[in-house]
């Protein structure tokens, strides 16, 4: 750090009906600094950072930067001042190449008014040699994983000269290899005088990224501190306002193993996945673990009949079953929480009720007619149970935090007594009490005799939550492991070398 003030948000006021979502909120940035940002869901972080990107209007406060006081009514005027914003979920045209993505809306163009493609490819070359990509500015965003996409939007921020970059949940869904390439990429950042204002709930990242922290609760600010000055266990005390184990994110509770409940001989996609078998039985947890682009996701969508299957059989308590669609899929108890549950699990502009009815909307049908009352009186009891936040259940979900979304898809889940629930990246983006809430809702339903089947490239919760685990790599598996006999060292080789 610089001692060098860029950034100066003053006493930030934002109400919603209803709710004061930020209250008087302050948070200043030096030049050069790794800033973290911390606070559950619903903590104010994300009203905050739009407020500064122009996404949102301010109702009381200032915010200085560069020594004036900014006013921004969009986020394009921020990204033209030196302010930008990569999300949790990428932004990025998928049918444009590289080049086209980071250019986007801001294109050379000759004095003509035609594109100057070449110049467009020579400026993302240079800037893609900066930060060590090895892909080319041709190459389609299609064809790049997730560690790569998030790449792209730091140089489509670079292209913009930003002077500072705001990353929302950056290692979400990103392996340890690709997290260390991640930090690597900061600190060049810092070296040039960038400053990173960066919100993760991954709270151990923050010590080997961060220069300072500051702690948001209830849209107030609790505490800014430098890392060196916390610990973890404090916090999270600052963050819910209690003491928590963090331990109880992810911890493995006896359950019985019941006798097998799915079992899959063969399963082929081409380009995707190839020859994959494995068993889940009831009561188990089977954790699958592999770097991004290891055909996990693929696979999952496949067995709920999301894509297609080249060859193979799918058995569900020993007898073969035909899945063709999710449709089929739910007929025959299998549930996903996909990784991207906005755009793959949730109806974004439909209702809390609705949302945790839509795969069992016939549970509530009399003679073609949906029974509101009944439908309304029992997903109450869910929301009760799952500790759903919402002001009513006719509320659009689009409106409430990750954690809160991620109850609902399982909410929706336990309404039709789903017999086997696979989690695509359960904790993606959900903040530590939230986590523990997750993690006990899983252990619940093992109990239960649910047979649950988990993707995540955070190996902690792998190793802790799972009874066995399976290791990817290239589509293939690599690796079959009893928890007792796995660690981090063994899974990243058999992820990395196969």
């Amino acid at each position: 750090m610089t001692g060098e003030t860029l950034l100066e948000m003053c006493d930030i006021t934002k109400q919603f009906p209803g709710v004061v979502a930020l209250d008087r909120v302050n948070l200043s940035v030096e030049k050069g600094e790794v800033h973290v940002l911390v606070g559950e869901n619903g903590a104010g972080k994300s009203t905050l950072m739009k407020i500064l990107t122009g996404a949102y209007s301010k109702d009381k406060g200032q915010i200085f930067f560069m020594g004036k006081e900014l006013y921004v009514k969009n986020p394009r005027e921020a990204l033209d001042l030196g302010i930008s914003m990569i999300y949790q979920e990428t932004s990025l045209v998928p049918h444009l190449n590289v080049a086209e993505n980071i250019y986007l809306g801001r294109e050379p163009l000759f004095p003509s008014g035609w594109l100057n493609k070449s110049k467009q490819y020579d400026w993302t070359e240079k800037i893609l040699k900066k930060l060590h990509l090895r892909f080319l500015p041709t190459t389609s965003i299609t064809k790049l994983g997730i560690a790569q996409r998030r790449m792209v939007e730091i140089a489509k921020a670079l292209s913009a000269d930003s002077k500072i970059m705001i990353m929302d949940e950056p290692t979400a869904a990103l392996t340890e290899v690709e997290i260390d390439e991640l930090f690597s990429l900061i600190s060049q950042l810092k070296k040039t005088g960038i400053s990173v204002i960066y919100i993760s709930h991954r709270l151990e990242e923050i010590t080997k990224i961060g220069d300072r922290v500051t702690v948001l609760r209830d849209g107030q600010k609790i505490s800014t501190s430098e890392i060196s000055d916390v610990d973890i266990p404090s916090l999270i005390r600052m963050m819910v306002g209690r003491k928590v184990d963090e331990t109880l994110y992810y911890k493995k509770e006896d359950a019985k193993i019941g006798e097998e409940c799915l079992r899959v001989e063969g399963l082929s996609r081409k380009g995707d996945f190839k020859d994959i078998d494995f068993t889940v039985k009831k009561g188990e947890i089977l954790g699958i673990a592999g770097l991004v682009g290891a055909g996990r996701t693929e696979l999952v969508r496949a067995i709920v009949g999301a894509d297609p299957i080249d060859r193979g059989k799918i058995f569900i308590e020993k007898k073969e079953v035909k899945i063709r669609s999710p449709h089929d899929a739910i007929s025959a108890g299998i549930g996903l929480l996909p990784e991207n549950r906005r755009d793959d699990g949730l109806a974004l502009d439909l209702s809390v009720k609705d949302n945790i009815t839509l795969a069992n909307v016939t549970r509530f049908t009399r003679l073609g007619w949906i029974c509101k009352s009944n439908e309304h009186s029992e997903t109450e009891i869910y929301r009760k149970n799952l500790k759903i936040k919402c002001q009513q259940l006719n509320q659009s979900v689009k409106f409430l935090s990750g954690g809160n979304q991620q109850k609902i898809l399982i909410a929706r889940w336990l309404i039709t007594n789903t017999k086997i629930l696979i989690f695509d990246e359960p904790t993606r983006g959900i903040d530590v009490g939230t986590k523990a809430e997750i993690f006990g809702l899983i252990n619940r339903l093992a109990k239960k005799g649910v047979a649950i089947i988990m993707i995540s490239s955070y190996l902690p919760e792998i190793l802790t939550m799972s009874d066995r685990i399976m290791v990817m790599r290239e589509g293939r598996i690599t690796a079959r492991f009893e928890k007792e006999d796995a660690n981090q060292e063994k899974i990243l080789h058999y992820a990395t070398v196969g």
